[in-house]
């Protein structure tokens, strides 16, 4: 293999274990194994442009066409001419669908499902990277700045995923890197002269320096990116340090949270089909019908979901300041609750009653004002922690809702914009179900009473109303969803309706327990939409049909419309919560769960899950992963078998035999680390292996009958059948796996130094199949003018 076909082979291996980080984040590696063969394909194209040869640009060039050809006919055939030819149809249908991945990641939480958008940014993005990869190190022949792109592609990995093995593909990342490096200087090195060889001749077993050196330069990098940092206070730990990043900055007096990731912990804590108690409740309160536990509240639409806007977090204050907007007129009662959460729940943001008024806690929690909300700070959770929460149980009036006045110009901005691409349909509606409402909250109530009893709506947890931007119409149009649909679509009409609207997510009542404590389970996620009026501030609604609790001022205020059923324990204002799962009954069989945003903007989509192929391909993964480890320990123990086994009792027998024999010999010795010296005759290297082996006297006897037999073979005219050769071969070797330690034992057997004459093997191949296509080139002559 020439110098820069081995380069191009090692730049595309490099692309894929840098990729490998990008696992984490997906569920499954189809992808990987999608992306494996289009990576080859990539690869040769730009050998076979610099083998005709091309120029550099011109070589990039092709490189680019055969990478967009690839992803056109994987993700676009059905838009490209003749099924792989890009049109302008295909670039259409290409951008929609990394606009849908973009929504996509934003929506789902970590390991997101693997959907096309989702599909196309990973794969597109790695083809990508190995364009540059190649580019730079094989076409331009400089193998340093392939790192780069290959650095980035990690970064993205490492900056989304929140697991604790970084480290590890960070290894995986840079092994590809050094091995790269590594193959350059190789090539370099070859064309200044002699190239030292793979098989060194030291005649005790040394490697060579360079490689050695190589090996041990590399080896150190590592260490010192991995180890060093943690020595280093002002880098904040390093690749190997836990969880401490922490959601704000500095030293815990401020920061910021993101608008994404509060969320993905819910979700991975609700994404579970074991309905298991998640908190135990204990409240002042005798009506526990209303004993909402509030996570967090969705305050940012973007006309496809609803999620938390980038918000300022504060040092927990003593007593929390009186929640927005609410007046001295308006009744409330002082509620202390205790709070007890499961060893397994581990959540970010702190479940409460709202609006929360003290907080009595252990651990690094840091308060988010606009919210009301306590975030975790620096891997802080929920799990097994008790803690007792003072909140105010608001009892506002119909008449009280009824004559709030304007909000504050600013609170009214921020609350009732809505973007654009929301579907015009939404506020038609809207102005639809709310004709001849005298003021906002009778708005607010019959959109309530629509989706709850009047509109046709019903609860379903099998939904396949599509995606996008016209989530919403679809949803109005189908009327079927359940609790992030209803309160996803009742906040969004509340806005165009000039209603400041936001989502809250957390826990519905849970149920009493004979011990006075109530059991708050995974099926009691849920989701409702706040709105504001002024005098009051946010104020819980409930448009879910036969779910959660609908609120008592809301109620029979709006004459001639579809009360709520009144036997349902949830809606009759009654001190005890339903005994039937409330709020999310089913969110945890419910595509998306009832606790994240992606749920209502990416309905369930029809099918039944997982195809055979994707078994298929899972088994396959499986058994490469396992097979890979093995791989050169079965290829020993085969090719042993080979070599020791039965052969015709002919003199050729014998001339095929005892070479294969001493060949497996040398072999074995070779795996335990005595390297082969193939300037030695038979009987010097025999004395080598007994000396270097430390073998005793049968043991060293059963090596030099060995190399008898192969100078029998070599050097007699007429060579003779020699009885016991493959008995000494197991008899020496066995001697030699004795008196060697148990690591060098555990290296031979797993890692055998042999198994590198696979790759000289296939080299030699290569090789001759090239001379033969040169040596045929001469008899293809062209015809002469007068033969045409």
């Amino acid at each position: 293999m020439s110098g820069r076909a081995r380069l191009a082979l090692c730049a595309a291996a490099a692309t894929l274990m840098a990729s490998c980080a990008l696992l984490p984040l997906v569920n499954g590696p189809s992808w990987l194994l999608e992306l494996v063969p289009l990576v080859a394909v990539q690869s040769g194209v730009g050998a076979a442009a610099r083998r005709v040869p091309l120029g550099r640009p011109l070589t990039v060039v092709v490189q680019a066409v055969a990478t967009l050809l690839l992803i056109t006919l994987v993700f676009a055939r059905g838009h490209a001419i003749a099924g792989v030819i890009p049109g302008p149809d295909t670039f259409v249908y290409l951008t929609d669908l990394l606009r849908q991945g973009t929504q996509d990641v934003s929506q789902y939480a970590i390991p997101a499902p693997l959907t096309d958008g989702i599909r196309l940014m990973l794969i597109g993005g790695a083809l990508l990277i190995g364009l540059l990869v190649d580019t730079l190190a094989v076409t331009f022949r400089s193998a340093a700045p392939a790192g780069l792109p290959l650095l980035a592609l990690y970064s993205v990995a490492a900056g989304l995923s929140r697991g604790g093995a970084d480290w590890l593909w960070f290894l995986v990342a840079a092994g590809g890197y050094l091995m790269l490096l590594l193959a350059e200087g190789r090539d370099r090195l070859a064309q200044w002269g002699r190239v030292f060889s793979a098989t060194p001749r030291d005649p005790d077993g040394g490697a060579l320096a360079p490689v050695r050196t190589g090996r041990r330069i590399g080896a150190v990098a590592l260490g010192v990116a991995l180890l060093v940092p943690l020595a280093l206070p002002a880098m904040q730990g390093g690749l190997l340090a836990g969880e401490g990043a922490g959601m704000g900055t500095g030293p815990g007096r401020g920061g910021t949270i993101s608008a994404v990731n509060p969320l993905v912990s819910l979700r991975d804590s609700l994404n579970t089909t074991d309905d298991r108690t998640a908190l135990s409740v204990r409240t002042s309160s005798a009506d526990l019908s209303d004993l909402y536990l509030r996570i967090v509240s969705l305050d940012d639409f973007d006309g496809t979901t609803w999620k938390p806007a980038q918000r300022r977090i504060v040092g927990v204050p003593d007593t929390f300041p009186a929640p927005a907007g609410l007046s001295p007129d308006v009744r409330r009662d002082t509620l202390r609750t205790t709070v007890q959460t499961a060893d397994w729940y581990a959540q970010d943001w702190l479940p409460m009653p709202y609006p929360p008024s003290k907080v009595q806690i252990g651990g690094s929690w840091r308060y988010e004002p606009v919210g009301m909300t306590l975030v975790g700070d620096h891997g802080q959770t929920t799990r097994g922690k008790t803690y007792d929460v003072t909140s105010l149980d608001v009892r506002p009036t119909a008449a009280q809702l009824a004559s709030a006045p304007e909000p504050p110009a600013a609170l009214r901005r921020a609350y009732t914009k809505v973007p654009d691409t929301l579907p015009k349909v939404v506020a038609r509606t809207a102005r639809q179900v709310t004709a001849g409402a005298r003021n906002h909250y009778e708005e607010a109530v019959r959109l309530q009473d629509w989706f709850s009893t009047d509109g046709g709506f019903q609860y379903d947890t099998q939904v396949a109303v599509g995606t996008g931007p016209d989530a919403i119409a679809n949803f109005l149009e189908k009327k079927q969803g359940f609790c992030v649909h209803f309160s996803f679509a009742m906040a969004a009409m509340a806005r165009t309706l000039g209603i400041p609207a936001r989502v809250a997510v957390g826990f519905a009542p849970g149920t009493p327990q004979a011990d006075g404590s109530v059991a708050v389970t995974l099926k009691d996620a849920h989701a409702w939409p706040e709105l504001y009026f002024q005098g009051v501030g946010w104020t819980r609604f409930e448009p879910t049909p036969t779910r959660g609790v609908v609120p008592s001022y809301t109620q029979s205020v709006t004459p001639g419309t579809s009360q709520p059923d009144q036997s349902l324990p949830s809606e009759n204002g009654s001190s005890q919560p339903s005994a039937a799962p409330s709020a999310g009954a089913n969110c945890a069989h419910e595509p998306g769960m009832c606790g994240t945003p992606s749920a209502a903007a990416v309905p369930a989509r029809g099918g039944g899950g997982a195809g055979p192929w994707w078994f298929a391909l899972t088994a396959l993964a499986v058994l490469v992963l396992l097979a890979v480890p093995f791989a050169p320990l079965l290829w020993r123990v085969r090719l042993r078998s080979v070599r020791l086994g039965g052969h015709a009792r002919t003199d050729e027998g014998a001339a095929a035999r005892t070479p294969a024999a001493w060949q497996e010999l040398t072999d074995s010795a070779w795996d335990l680390g005595i390297v082969p010296d193939e300037s030695l005759t038979p009987r010097s290297a025999a004395d080598r292996i007994i000396r270097l082996g430390r073998l005793d006297g049968p043991a060293g006897d059963a090596v030099h009958r060995v190399a008898t037999a192969l100078e029998q073979v070599l050097y007699a005219p007429r060579p003779r059948s020699a009885p016991g050769v493959a008995d000494d071969v197991r008899r020496a070797t066995a001697a030699l796996y004795g008196t060697a330690s148990r690591g060098t034992r555990l290296r031979a057997r797993f890692l055998p130094r042999s198994a590198v004459r696979v790759l000289w093997a296939v080299a030699s191949r290569w090789s001759a199949l090239r001379a033969r296509a040169t040596a045929a080139r001469p008899l293809v002559r062209r015809p002469r003018s007068s033969e045409r």
